[in-house]
């Protein structure tokens, strides 16, 4: 997950619970732009803690987890073989 991802989920969920960059920005103590840049990725850098809050007022859970591998092409034409066979 990169920061396009990050801020996409944290846009989906402030637009579930129908709050406006504005008033979620003024209660964690951010701008709007920084909101707003968070939210489309184009962000330079931000802050665990600011993403920890975020997600706290918004419901979200944080966590990480180990990075997955690519399939190897041996692999890719298994699973296609094995879809293949079902009926």
């Amino acid at each position: 997950m990169n920061l396009t991802d990050i801020g996409s989920v944290i846009r989906q969920a402030r637009k579930a619970l129908k709050r406006p960059q504005s008033e979620l920005a003024r209660a964690l103590g951010m701008s709007r732009a920084t909101i707003s840049a968070i939210e489309n990725g184009t962000v330079g850098e931000i802050g665990i803690r600011k993403v920890m809050a975020l997600c706290a007022a918004l419901g979200l859970e944080l966590s990480a987890a180990p990075k997955r591998r690519r399939p190897t092409l041996k692999e890719v034409m298994e699973e296609n073989l094995a879809e293949k066979r079902r009926p």
